[in-house]
């Protein structure tokens, strides 16, 4: 297998790259990124590694060059964002070269783009497409799978994340909270889709470890991806919150300030602020909580699967293995087309590998039953 990572020299990208490079089967692993110099620091420390690993400079900008930087490779992996300004680009880019390609995205608006404009265009060709391949959207999509298969008929989905303001990620991670608390989001409700104020709705969520924590809708693409590869599905919520310090943001975005771009870069250049909001060195871990309800033998019942984890690590690896699953064909379905996770990956072999990595899925809060 050979790979190009996109934003491969970046926090989530980086931890991809170095996955990708001590995997079995994986020859070649090229760092795509204007920052060349940190690509080069993160080849130089894995010149001991199993694949190959190069860096090759690429602007997103430039859309020939992203063409003819993809040729050649079995897949493309994608952590560069805002997705909101590229995966369109990027996927558009990916058909023409005619490789299949992997992201993180995990915005609603560009997933829900990509799968309307080129789902045929991809069919045509032959090739995958997989919108969404992180921690959330990804792993959540993934667990949402697990337990449909398990159900007779799956009624709603509720997930829920927990993502502490110094989770890591840098103003990559800001710019991308500033957006999806902004303007309206979509959710799924009796059967529908429904675009609703972000932050207009919240909650008091119990987390594994964690505990209680208010927690707000937001725009991410579980809402607009869960309803298209689970037919019949009545309801579809995301939820998140930031803990200590969510009132720095959540005030000013139910005000409607962050629906003005200044204001939203404003707001990313506080990231030095914010990530320190806690006093940790480190990033702090983050959780996870899905819940399904649905039928079996005609009775209604409730499924769980949540757990924690650091966020690069959790989507960064998610984002490896399921570039890796999708050169190895490991799916549930082999024809061409643009999906999200939950309408391709075998969610128990994902689930399965995340595990054997350390990011381990459980059914129940006090995380005594893992669920692979």
């Amino acid at each position: 297998m050979e790979v190009i990572v996109l934003g491969g020299a970046g926090d989530m990208g980086s931890r991809a790259v170095e996955d990708l490079a001590t995997a079995e089967g994986v020859r070649r692993v090229t760092i795509a990124d204007r920052n060349v110099s940190a690509a080069r620091e993160l080849a130089a420390r894995l010149v001991k590694a199993n694949a190959t690993v190069d860096v090759r400079p690429v602007d997103a900008n430039d859309y020939r060059q992203l063409v003819e930087a993809m040729r050649g490779y079995d897949v493309v992996a994608s952590a560069l964002g805002p997705f909101h300004l590229f995966e369109e680009k990027l996927v558009r880019a990916a058909l023409e070269a005619g490789v299949d390609y992997a992201s993180i995205c995990d915005e609603w608006e560009a997933a829900g783009a990509v799968i309307d404009r080129f789902a045929a265009e991809a069919r045509q060709q032959g090739v995958i497409v997989i919108t969404g391949l992180g921690t959330s959207p990804g792993l959540s999509n993934a667990g949402v799978r697990y337990w449909a298969q398990r159900l007779d008929r799956t009624r709603r989905v509720d997930i829920y994340v927990y993502q502490p303001l110094n989770a890591g990620g840098g103003q990559a991670v800001v710019r991308h909270m500033l957006h999806i608390i902004s303007g309206k989001v979509v959710a799924w409700r009796e059967g529908r889709r429904v675009m609703l104020p972000a932050c207009g709705e919240e909650r008091q969520v119990e987390f594994p470890r964690f505990g209680t924590i208010k927690v707000w809708n937001m725009g991410h693409s579980e809402p607009e991806t869960i309803p298209r590869f689970i037919p019949g599905i009545e309801e579809v919520n995301f939820f998140m919150g930031f803990g200590r310090g969510s009132g720095f943001f959540i005030r000013p975005a139910q005000w409607g300030l962050f629906n003005f771009r200044w204001v939203r870069e404003a707001g990313a250049r506080l990231v030095n602020f914010i990530e320190h909001l806690g006093g940790a060195e480190e990033p702090e871990l983050g959780a996870v909580r899905i819940d399904v309800w649905g039928e079996v033998g005609g009775q209604e019942v409730h499924r769980l699967a949540c757990g924690i984890g650091q966020m690069r690590e959790a989507t960064g690896l998610s984002l490896s293995i399921g570039a890796q699953m999708l050169f190895r064909r490991e799916l549930l379905t082999t024809e061409g087309g643009v999906y999200a996770p939950e309408g391709c990956l075998d969610p128990q072999k994902f689930l399965a590998y995340l595990s054997a990595r350390g990011i381990v899925a459980y059914e129940d809060l006090e995380m005594t039953r893992q669920i692979v």
